[in-house]
């Protein structure tokens, strides 16, 4: 290599990096206005709704979806679509609730064992194990069966079994970052640890953190979606989209939509937030990769 490739490779690293930038801040934009416009679509349907989600209207039981049933109706006559509307909240909304608390709180436990010392990383860590010994979705059965059916030993439960993998990436990440140059500085300029985790190892450890909320979230739907089938997530009548599946379980054979199209809500969110992870893991990587 020649003294003059060394500037044209230097420009050629920099403007890989505007470019991964630029993809990702548009990647980030068309996200968020696909929120915005999903979230106002929402809205506008339960404004526009006619029926109420709860009140039976036991003349129109079990009708196939029509014009003015577009989903159909269930096996006490209320509409399947405004359901489904409604279920979103506890099945998308409380998903997401209990995913952000699991994420902040494994992400607290995670940073302390990284950056306090070997016995707070020996303790910590050896709690972390304890829970990762038995599988996220028997534990959460079984906690939510001991404390009872309810929506909110439901979300105990969940938010018990789902915050180690945040304290496993987020200590892991943070052990790597703490033996970095601008960490030592730092430490050597007499800044307190809260800050040094505040300004220096959170903002580094963000990303893939973010990367694994998204994959948890979409996780944590398809849990709550299982424990309301089982029995042990949100009671009736609230419509929640695996309770769905539960009231139309009977149902399969003579009307088939009761379980179709709270199938096709779960798959097709599921699916949607595991795409748009997939798609920032492949952002974030390739970015990480191109300053390297």
């Amino acid at each position: 290599m020649t003294v003059a490739d060394g500037p044209m490779l230097a420009e050629q690293v920099d403007l890989k990096q505007k470019l991964h930038q630029r993809s990702l801040k548009r990647f980030l934009i068309g996200v968020g206005a696909g929120v915005l416009i999903l979230g106002m679509l929402v809205c506008a349907g339960f404004y526009f709704t006619p029926y109420a989600p709860n009140a039976p209207d036991f003349l129109n039981r079990l009708s196939p979806p029509s014009e003015t049933h577009w989903f159909g109706t269930d096996q006490l006559g209320r509409d399947v679509a405004t359901r489904l509307l409604y279920g979103g909240l506890w099945s998308v909304g409380l998903a997401l609730l209990i995913t952000s608390l699991g994420a902040i709180a494994g992400t607290a436990i995670g940073l302390a064992a990284g950056h306090f010392g070997r016995a707070a990383d020996a303790t910590l860590m050896r709690v972390t194990d304890s829970f990762f010994a038995f599988p996220e979705l028997i534990a959460a059965i079984t906690i939510a069966g001991v404390l009872g059916p309810s929506t909110a030993n439901m979300v105990l439960a969940l938010i018990l079994v789902g915050w180690m993998r945040f304290a496993r990436l987020a200590r892991g990440l943070s052990l790597e970052i703490a033996h970095r140059d601008f960490v030592t500085q730092a430490k050597l300029n007499g800044l307190p640890s809260r800050l040094i985790l505040w300004r220096h190892i959170l903002p580094n450890v963000g990303p893939s953190l973010l990367v694994l909320w998204t994959n948890s979230w979409s996780r944590t739907i398809l849990s709550i979606s299982g424990l309301s089938f089982l029995g042990f997530g949100v009671q009736p009548p609230n419509a929640e989209w695996g309770a769905m599946l539960l009231d139309g379980k009977a149902y399969m054979q003579t009307a088939p939509h009761l379980m179709i199209f709270p199938g096709l809500a779960i798959l097709i969110s599921v699916l949607a937030i595991n795409l748009t992870g997939d798609q920032l893991r492949d952002l974030l990587g390739s970015s990480s990769a191109t300053s390297d």
